[in-house]
């Protein structure tokens, strides 16, 4: 089932009123929609229509059982009172529209019944600069999307949207998340993708039902450790992030020196010692030898070693940077790196590569 059939529980396939595409005036739209009125109408669609004006205040009379009602691309700049009217509308679409100034929204929208109904809005690609605060009283929303709008903020109030499953917010101006975000429990899927957002509140690990949180495109340059306690968490983007681009950026290597050189010979050719051989602090530091995990090479490091990033794929949903600890330069990884990070090559890591990289999960996190 699809998500808004889904959320409408099946309205999205009943009955549907689809009006012609050209453009008309409020009062040619309200004749033609009188004449087609029916107390059947689940869905109706003016969606990529040009309509000058609000909808028609008798919309709810003509159309009593209508359940989703799409506007989207209508060029609307307010929908008017007669969503005040629709007491059973659960799906309100009016994407890319002009909506955001003064009197877009009716008042009284979460005292109607249309507050208690209303389960799926959608006002992405309209002129919003911040949430409207009547949105904030639909206590029954489980979908909200108003991304590619101009919002600089989230409210704190967000956190009466008690039943909100899905949260889109993508493509605005936002530069930080209130900690009260994390108290919608049964928040499943975020998304805060292509904004300004510099950091992430650690109250956020309490989104226990977290299923996806795209955060790409972001200046995000850490992750709160606590993330890693979103257990049911299967999809994470990161990409676009100072987080991962510095990871890359900031790759050195410190030649070895030569006790460090000596130290690796000793150990690659398994040369014999012990405490009649060498003093105390040398013994010290041979047993401080790391393995290169590049199982071709089969070199130790002791204090000098190439970081390398890999891109892991975790559970097939998302990708994390890892690091990936090497002896030299001249040594490949075995797995694929920033630039070579290929779904077929994470495929194909052993299982104890994998396990090996969940173990460094939390250090590249917390960067």
């Amino acid at each position: 089932m699809e998500p808004l059939e889904e959320a409408v529980g099946g309205a999205a396939a009943a009955v549907v009123l689809e009006l012609p595409r050209r453009e008309r005036g409020a009062a040619e739209l309200a004749a033609e929609l009188e004449a087609r009125r029916s107390g059947e109408t689940r869905r109706l669609v003016l969606g990529g229509r040009r309509v000058s004006g609000p909808l028609p205040a008798a919309l709810g009379r003509w159309f009593p059982a209508l359940e989703v009602l799409d506007v989207s691309g209508a060029g609307l700049a307010e929908l008017g009172a007669a969503l005040l009217a629709l007491p059973r509308l659960r799906a309100l679409l009016a994407k890319n529209n002009r909506l955001g100034g003064p009197g877009s929204l009716p008042k009284g929208l979460a005292q109607a019944p249309l507050g208690r109904s209303l389960r799926v809005l959608n006002l992405s690609g309209n002129r919003f600069a911040e949430l409207p605060p009547a949105l904030l009283g639909l206590r029954g929303l489980q979908r909200l999307s108003l991304g590619g709008n101009r919002l600089h903020s989230i409210p704190p109030d967000i956190q009466g949207l008690q039943s909100l499953e899905f949260l889109y917010l993508g493509g605005n101006f936002i530069t930080s998340i209130p900690p009260e975000l994390a108290n919608l429990p049964s928040l499943s899927y975020l998304v805060l993708c292509d904004n300004k957002i510099q950091s992430i509140p650690p109250q956020l690990a309490q989104l226990h039902s977290l299923r996806s949180l795209s955060l790409h495109n972001n200046l995000l340059t850490y992750l709160p450790r606590e993330i890693l306690n979103l257990v049911h968490l299967e999809e994470l983007s990161l990409r676009g992030n100072p987080l991962v681009v510095r990871f890359v950026r900031d790759l050195t290597y410190n030649p070895p020196s030569l006790q460090e050189l000596a130290g690796r010979t000793i150990k690659a050719r398994n040369v014999p010692y012990g405490p009649s051989d060498l003093p105390e602090n040398l013994l010290k530091y041979l047993n401080l030898a790391s393995n290169c995990p590049n199982p071709k090479c089969g070199g130790v490091y002791f204090d000098s070693c190439v970081r390398q990033i890999k891109f892991v794929d975790f559970c097939g949903k998302y990708r994390l940077p890892l690091m990936h600890y090497l002896c030299s330069p001249e040594c490949s990884s075995p797995c694929s790196s920033a630039s070579q990070s290929s779904t077929s090559q994470s495929e194909s890591d052993s299982e104890d590569e994998a396990i090996a990289a969940a173990h460094r999960m939390q250090k590249v996190l917390l960067g």
